[in-house]
């Protein structure tokens, strides 16, 4: 029992001698008595028998939660003699049995004895109630203060229809994070660290983009960039900061965070690769900085001597300079490794430079147990959180933490990063380059179906992932063929040019099948994979039947607020032939070789062009 029950058990009249109560004094009813609660504790947590057990038990929580707020009142309630003739005191009044109290007798010694252990456990437990309640307050003014560092925006820029993978049989989903590094110069420690003084006052650059893929079952994780010269459809996007809104256009993808900050990249991706993404982050030079002195550096390699420095042919370069072999980045150091790209020879070669460094860096935090260290972690969070920026669904510390412990249990060796495959832009092939198609689409489709980089897994039984809910049932068609109108899209450009007549031609198909009303929209889209689309409940089952008879998978039929029909989108997946091509789930491992797959847990060094040795 509480404080409550500490104090009625004492007004039941006498207690009984003896060092049963501990204290060794004879009580009269009428003598005035001093509760524990009155001193600012309570004594049921020291008191021994039958009732002191039972007081401690219930009074323990509340006793400690209580001392901060009561010690003032002990030196006075100490500082007070018994009236004489008073009960139970020391004094000069009070009679005593022998051996009962604090006189002669080695009970009376024994009294004294254990009454001084008690005055120490009663400082001890309101010293230690203290420092609870001071850790605690300290504890959350720090949460607090990590919070305010934060900064947040919209996920989103603009909807691409992407949806988000449905669950495995163990309710998971795969996580894609989608990390930005900004070439902002609206800082002064931005313009020390990036030069261009002159940029200051220009919209920032996405000039690195990778997303970071963590598998369903935790098992895995992957990180794929996109070089920043990568020509692309960038989606229609608004700037939520703003409200300005920017048009659909085709365009280098590191213009995107100018056309509508990070949710615009975001969405520029999502229609690149058909893969959903769940957040954004987004860091600048001076976070570089932070993060990489949060860590004590990352040890990275080089095969020559390497100095990024301006030439006669090429000006610019990041300063980096380092001997042959392997050197242990920190601060500026580190982000002009991130940056050099002259020195490793192209943008591809900058890519490779920053997955070794990525890799490096996780092989680090796992091995010096960052992830398990509070310490540790106390430090990266304080540089972290004033370093990044992020999407508003994990705009919180606590959001933050459970993220990165998504990765703790992840191998190092089942860390896989690659470059998307790219080809030179016709428009201009010494600065800019176009997804190669057959590679990319290969790469992003292991990403869609959650098929893990590596090979390093252990093959899956002929149970996993399937689960055992039963499957959503189909609804059937409203109308018949003939009565149910269809419009069809060409959807088949991006990164070829589209098929000529592809909408006409399947129009044409699905009045073979008896969907005559079927006519072809020469509005012109761009889509991965081909889909159905219908407006509303009531004509889903009218979508299902017309992507039965195309042979599309339901799956693909999808209800959209931008159609006022059902409307097939002939994507880049059938550019040719009368019947859609089966889509085999890939195979663990088979990442196109032009991907330049760093894999974690091995040591890799870069080349240095020849122009920049010494």
């Amino acid at each position: 029992m509480g404080q409550g029950g500490a104090r009625r058990a004492r007004t039941k009249g006498p207690r009984s001698q003896g060092p049963q109560r501990g204290h060794g004094d004879r009580r009269t009813p009428d003598a005035p008595q001093r509760h524990a609660h009155e001193l600012g504790w309570d004594d049921s947590l020291y008191e021994s028998g039958a009732d002191g057990a039972g007081e401690s038990a219930g009074g323990g929580a509340g006793a400690v939660a209580a001392a901060p707020a009561r010690t003032a009142t002990v030196p006075e309630q100490r500082g007070r003699r018994p009236e004489p003739g008073a009960a139970g005191g020391g004094g000069h009044g009070g009679r005593r049995r022998r051996g009962a109290g604090d006189g002669g007798g080695r009970g009376g010694s024994r009294q004294r004895k254990k009454r001084r252990r008690f005055r120490a456990l009663r400082w001890i437990s309101g010293v230690l109630s203290v420092l609870i309640l001071g850790t605690a307050g300290a504890g959350y003014l720090y949460y607090r203060h990590l919070n305010g560092n934060l900064r947040s925006d919209s996920r989103a820029g603009s909807s691409t229809g992407v949806e988000k993978p449905k669950a495995n049989a163990a309710g998971q989903t795969p996580l894609n994070i989608l990390l930005i590094g900004s070439d902002s110069r609206a800082s002064d420690a931005d313009v020390a660290l990036g030069g261009g003084k002159d940029l200051r006052g220009d919209p920032p650059l996405a000039d690195v983009q990778m997303l970071l893929h963590v598998s369903a079952d935790r098992k895995n994780a992957s990180m794929v960039s996109v070089p920043r010269d990568t020509r692309v459809d960038i989606p229609a996007c608004k700037d939520a900061k703003t409200g300005q809104q920017y048009p659909p256009t085709n365009a280098i993808i590191n213009t995107t965070l100018a056309r509508g900050g990070p949710g615009c990249t975001l969405s520029t991706w999502e229609k690149l690769t058909g893969v959903y993404i769940d957040h954004w982050m987004t860091i600048d030079f001076s976070g570089v900085v932070d993060m990489a002195d949060a860590v004590g550096g990352v040890p990275v390699c080089v095969k020559e001597n390497v100095w990024d420095h301006p030439t006669p042919a090429v000006p610019g370069g990041s300063g980096l300079k380092l001997k042959a072999g392997t050197t242990n980045v920190v601060g500026k150091q580190a982000l002009q490794w991130l940056r050099t790209r002259h020195a490793f020879e192209s943008d591809l070669g900058r890519s490779q430079a920053q997955h070794l460094y990525l890799s490096s860096m996780f092989t680090k935090l796992k091995s010096e147990n960052y992830f398990t260290s509070p310490g540790k972690l106390t430090g990266l969070a304080e540089a972290a959180t004033k370093a990044l920026e992020v999407s508003k669904e994990i705009g919180s510390v606590k959001k933050l933490f459970d993220l990165g412990m998504q990765l703790k249990d992840v191998p190092v060796n089942r860390m896989t990063m690659v470059t998307m495959p790219t080809v030179p832009d016709p428009q201009n092939p010494t600065a800019h380059v176009l997804p190669n198609a057959t590679d990319a689409d290969q790469l992003w489709s292991l990403l869609r179906d959650d098929v893990a980089l590596d090979k390093n897994g252990k093959p899956a039984s002929a149970s996993a992932g399937k689960s055992s809910a039963p499957q959503p049932s189909v609804p059937a068609p409203s109308d018949s063929p003939a009565q149910t109108g269809v419009s069809v899209r060409n959807g088949t450009g991006g990164a070829q040019a589209a098929v000529p007549g592809r909408a006409g031609d399947i129009a044409q198909l699905l009045v073979g099948k008896g969907y005559s009303r079927a006519v072809k929209d020469t509005t012109p889209v761009t889509e991965k994979t081909s889909t159905v689309l219908y407006p509303s409940a009531d004509l889903e089952g009218d979508a299902q039947g017309v992507a039965k008879a195309l042979g599309i998978p339901s799956s693909a039929v999808k209800k959209s607020a931008d159609v006022s029909g059902v409307m097939v989108v002939v994507g880049a997946d059938w550019r040719q032939g009368a019947t859609y091509p089966k889509h085999e789930k890939p195979k663990a491992g088979s990442v196109p070789k032009t991907a330049q797959v760093v894999q974690g847990g091995k040591a890799g060094c870069m080349d240095v062009y020849a122009p920049y040795r010494w």
